[in-house]
């Protein structure tokens, strides 16, 4: 039944994917020719939607992504491209370019990816009109200006977003009242001009290397000095808990705090814009990985808390629930750091995973052995037909469950193998778990001799009654005792009872004592247990008496008589 249900859920899964593959694919097929109006003249058709901006200028984080890339080339006639300089007669465009890239190295603050929109709309809901964007913002000695994106029709009809016509305005005055650089006071000129890396000063990346390490040595004498006083206190109260989870996740903790202290170090300092968004998504990538690094250790840390408490509780039926549970979490942490990863270097994940298109139905059937074996993971763990550590058999595999996993599981046999074993398959077959009865069975059948006489039976029929009534661990409900049959070699005497212990060891160890306890009886009855054998019986007939052969004398004599025969008589 579970198969079945299991393989109704994929083959679900899979229609549901080809559906919607199958919607995305009809959206692409072009419109039908427009059909003729009621005149019989031909209804004139929508004009094809204009190309994608070769520049990248169709959303705020694509033109800033630009300007950047162009300023750290010095191709200011390409980065002039990205400013709308209709309000500037006479300007020229590559020098504006490089003023307001002086201008965002002193004190100029671009929003990171995650902030700026990459919607061709922009953000609708920042409070700004339709066509503005609020795409970063400049220190000054008179308080912070905003930097405006506006999106503006370019010659061939394209919406493309552009630095603001009053940005670009402003930029003289800008460059007078920035907050200067305090790298470039520092430097001698020829590390802030002269010698340039990836379009920055070599002395702007040596200063982003000073920064990172001022600000893990900050976060580290900071966070440690928390962690002594939360640990003494802990201490006190005699809880763990949180000093064990902020053990195991001490290091990406303090990675995660000096990427943001990295941040706001290189924008307050005046690290150069080109490589301040540089290290922008470095950090920004190190920050995802710091924060799924802290969530696998708190997940592992109260994972191991949890299978503490339940092992000490008794309950070792949840072990294999909160594996399965940590496992599942860690798969998601996974998925979510590599997409937040991606997105962080620039690749647009949610456009590369609506393109799979129909290729999803080929993944979708080539995973359908995954999804299957994923459904029996969820029902073994659900149903629990056994656990870690139980001794179990299924088929012809005999031995203890050593790990449940979300696509396999794993058993050691008697012979010390491993056995590995798909979940759907397990989940399919029939279980006997050896670990789940609460009693084992004591059921021996006991061959005495043919010669072994009525009263011998029902005194040892009796003895053996009082002996499982007078054990403690052999449960009085039943105890039976019975002769059940006259066997070919023997008398049959069958005991019925069950045996309290808790392991197979302590079993066999009781068992042994009744059984011997039971030779006992049968050699105080005076009899003794059957073997296999063959026994011979010789007799010979007395042959007719006088008295009966005389009223035979007178009939007609056929054949002689037999005054004698000779019966063999075999018991095996």
């Amino acid at each position: 039944m579970r198969q079945i249900l299991a393989r109704v859920m994929i083959r679900s899964l899979i229609v549901l994917w080809a559906s919607l593959a199958a919607s995305m694919a009809f959206a692409q097929v072009p419109a039908p020719a427009p059909a003729a109006n009621g005149n019989g003249a031909a209804t004139p058709a929508q004009p094809p939607a204009p190309s994608p901006d070769p520049l990248g200028r169709d959303s705020p984080a694509g033109m800033i992504t630009g300007f950047i890339d162009a300023a750290g080339e010095q191709n200011y006639e390409r980065a002039a491209q990205y400013l709308d300089l209709s309000q500037e007669k006479g300007a020229w465009g590559p020098s504006v370019a490089q003023q307001l890239q002086r201008i965002l190295d002193q004190g100029g603050v671009v929003y990171s990816r995650l902030r700026l929109s990459s919607d061709p709309q922009g953000d609708v809901d920042d409070g700004l009109p339709l066509d503005l964007e609020k795409i970063g913002l400049v220190r000054t000695d008179h308080g912070n200006v905003d930097l405006l994106a506006q999106r503006v029709a370019d010659k061939e009809g394209r919406k493309i977003w552009l630095i603001s016509a009053k940005t670009v305005a402003d930029l003289p005055d800008l460059s007078r009242t920035v907050v200067s650089s305090y790298v470039d006071r520092l430097l001698p000129y020829e590390l802030r001009t002269e010698y340039r890396v990836a379009g920055a000063p070599v002395g702007h990346w040596a200063a982003i290397v000073v920064l990172a390490f001022l600000s893990y040595a900050a976060v580290w004498l900071i966070t440690g000095a928390i962690w002594v006083v939360v640990f003494r206190w802990r201490r006190r109260t005699g809880d763990s808990r949180l000093r064990r989870v902020l053990m195991a996740s001490g290091f990406p903790i303090r990675l995660l705090f000096a990427s943001l202290v990295l941040r706001v170090a290189m924008v307050l300092s005046g690290v150069a814009i080109v490589a301040r968004q540089y290290m922008m998504n470095v950090t920004e990538l190190l920050g995802w990985v710091a924060l799924s690094w802290i969530v696998w250790r708190v997940v592992d840390a109260l994972a191991s808390f949890a299978i503490d408490r339940m092992t000490l509780r008794g309950r070792l039926s949840m072990l294999s629930a909160i594996n399965f549970l940590r496992r599942s979490i860690k798969f998601v942490i996974i998925a979510f750091a590599l997409i937040a990863g991606l997105n962080s270097l620039g690749y647009n994940v949610t456009a590369g995973l609506a393109a799979l298109g129909i290729g999803g139905i080929a993944i979708a059937l080539g995973a359908q052995k995954t999804i299957e074996h994923l459904v029996g993971s969820l029902t073994l763990v659900t149903d629990q037909p056994m656990r870690v550590g139980d001794f179990c058999r299924f088929g012809d595999t005999t031995g203890t469950i050593e790990d449940i996993g979300m696509r396999s599981t794993r058993i050691r046999t008697l012979d010390r193998t491993l056995v590995t074993v798909p979940n759907g398959q397990l989940s399919s077959s029939s279980i006997e778990n050896y670990s789940r009865r609460d009693k084992f069975w004591f059921h021996p059948i006991l061959d005495l001799r043919y010669e072994t006489t009525p009263a011998q039976i029902r005194s040892l029929i009796a003895a053996l009654r009082e002996m499982l009534l007078a054990h403690p661990d052999v449960d009085n409900d039943p105890a039976r005792v019975r002769m059940v049959g006259l066997g070919d070699t023997s008398l049959k005497i069958e005991i019925f009872s069950y045996i309290h212990a808790a392991s197979m060891d302590r079993f066999l160890e009781i068992q042994e004592e009744l059984l011997l306890r039971a030779m006992e009886l049968v050699d105080e009855v005076g009899t003794g247990f059957a073997f296999p054998s063959q026994t011979l019986y010789v007799a010979r007939d007395k042959g007719v008496t006088p008295a009966k052969a005389q009223p035979q004398a007178d009939a007609p004599r056929s054949a002689p008589p037999r005054s004698a025969r000779e019966g063999v008589v075999e018991r095996v």
